[in-house]
């Protein structure tokens, strides 16, 4: 199984090296415009084989398609990231010809891939990979609300003082500061309501934490964070080759969903070898329905900005 990652980046490094680590597919190809970026990338993570105990093989390439042919799935990441202040929104313009070049010259050679969509602003991203690629919405995802999700669930887990894998929590909507919505509601704690363990108070800071989570990242680093977002990549591609059918909420086109079309938006998501294999609606309360209506007119919001040359 292959995996092509475009933009060796920070994310994108560190999505091949939880991908080799975790022996989630038996090749990977990074490739990146810088010269030789990719390509010293892909040997450092090779070089910790022997320690890691992968076999794995990850290659380097500047520019050249050609070593990608074939791919199961190809991980967009390309673009430039947020600075501290910026918002997703102001990177749509340089982004949109990023992933306009990336995706024809990846379907150029891997026709019958499943493209997973990193670059921001993620939900509007994701719907001009869609346009410029013509292909099914089940084989173009976005992964914000992978990323966002595991968020909520580290916050969850700090407030409840209880290890994050026994929590369960879930985000949908736009994937920005404002746009996300965790449902607290849904959320729980070995199959106990958070709602029954957390006062108002701590359950709304949760939900403020998680919202603001990637923009307090960029202010403590100076950049875009990278080991959560490279993990939720890998997470949305191994169960894709896997085809494990887990329930990711993913970026993907509506038609007709949640009352909404012709957007790309998070939503929860079964993810297996075909893809999107279904989208599954939650029954929202008057509150949620209307967090997400708003989320939606936030996303065509953004969506107005982008041209496709």
């Amino acid at each position: 199984m292959k995996v092509t990652i475009i933009g060796a980046g920070n994310v994108g490094a560190t999505c091949a090296d939880v991908i080799a680590n975790r022996r989630i597919a038996s090749e990977v190809v990074l490739v990146d415009i810088a010269e030789g970026y990719a390509e010293g990338k892909a040997m450092d993570i090779m070089q910790c084989a022997s320690n890691s105990k992968f076999d794995t093989i990850v290659k380097g390439s500047t520019n050249d398609y050609s070593l990608t042919a074939n791919s199961e799935v190809v991980v967009v990441t390309s673009g430039i990231p947020r600075k501290p202040g910026m918002t997703r929104e102001e990177l749509i313009g340089t982004n949109a010809s990023v992933v306009k070049s990336v995706m024809e010259s990846a379907l150029k050679y891997s026709p019958n891939a499943i493209f997973v969509i990193v670059t921001n602003p993620l939900d509007t991203m994701t719907l001009a990979a869609l346009k410029i690629s013509g292909l099914d919405r089940k084989k173009v995802i976005g992964m914000g609300g992978a990323l966002d999700s595991s968020r909520f669930k580290y916050f969850l887990s700090q407030k409840l003082n209880k290890p994050v894998g026994d929590i369960e929590g879930m985000v949908i909507g736009g994937h920005g500061d404002t746009t996300m919505i965790p449902l607290i509601r849904l959320a729980t704690y070995k199959g106990i309501p958070v709602s029954e363990l957390l006062t108002e108070a701590e359950q709304e800071e949760v939900c403020k934490s998680t919202m603001v989570g990637g923009a307090t990242l960029t202010k403590l680093l100076g950049t875009s964070a990278w080991y959560a977002p490279g993990a939720a990549v890998a997470n949305v591609v191994d169960s894709i080759l896997n085809d494990f059918k887990k329930l990711i909420p993913c970026s993907v086109y509506l038609q007709g969903e949640y009352g909404q079309e012709g957007l790309c938006i998070g939503v929860p998501c079964v993810i297996g070898k075909e893809g999107i294999e279904e989208i599954v609606e939650l029954k929202l309360n008057e509150e949620e329905s209307q967090k997400f209506a708003d989320s939606v007119n936030a996303v065509r919001d953004t969506n107005k900005e982008l041209t496709i040359e």
